[in-house]
């Protein structure tokens, strides 16, 4: 149990570490355009996500599967500039732009999940039982994805509600904010993957 306890804490410790906020921004570009009341949407989301990074975690652990980390570290970013995009272009209440969402939280999981991978792979070094803690650190990110959803979901509520932002102008504002960041930090990545 206290191996479950300590990769648990890594796992939620990792997504919200501040020095690697790229997971951060993901979460954030992917819950922009949603607010408290969308909460079974964001469910989906959310889930949809889940499932994309735990099978990449789990087949890179493994080493199924082997990508190297220069380029899953330039991805990354490509993803948080992709989904901020859609969000910036996004029409008012587009339900196939939902359906867009969620692909994007799948599709995009896959790739974040092998970013996860290797930091899990060097906590792990040459352990050979990684079931347990591969589970527990995979909680430990969705714990810690959630705590970012519910921040951001109250933050959109509050302003939205209770000042004069308008719901489209906090997507614009925070997809917006999200895309350049996201920018720079994959034209910086793309220098490091072309050396």
């Amino acid at each position: 149990m206290q191996e479950f306890s300590l990769y648990f804490q890594e796992g939620w410790q990792h997504i919200l570490d501040l020095n690697g906020y790229d997971h951060i921004l993901f979460v954030m570009a992917l819950c922009a355009i949603y607010l408290v009341n969308d909460w079974k949407k964001v469910l989906i989301l959310v889930t949809a996500f889940t499932v994309g990074h735990s099978i990449t975690l789990a087949l890179s652990v493994l080493n199924v599967i082997r990508v190297p980390s220069a380029l899953i570290e330039f991805l990354i970013p490509v993803t948080i500039v992709i989904t901020a995009f859609s969000n910036i272009l996004r029409k008012p209440q587009s339900a196939g732009s939902m359906q867009l969402n969620y692909f994007f939280a799948l599709f995009f999981g896959l790739i974040h999940g092998m970013g996860f991978s290797n930091y899990l792979k060097s906590m792990l070094g040459s352990q050979t039982n990684i079931v347990q803690p591969l589970l527990a650190f995979n909680l430990g990110l969705e714990f810690g994805q959630i705590i970012i959803v519910i921040i951001v979901l109250l933050l959109a509520q509050l302003l939205v509600n209770f000042t004069t932002v308008k719901r489209r102008d906090w997507t614009m504002f925070v997809s917006a904010a999200i895309f350049g960041i996201a920018l720079m930090m994959s034209i910086e990545r793309m220098k490091i993957l072309m050396d």
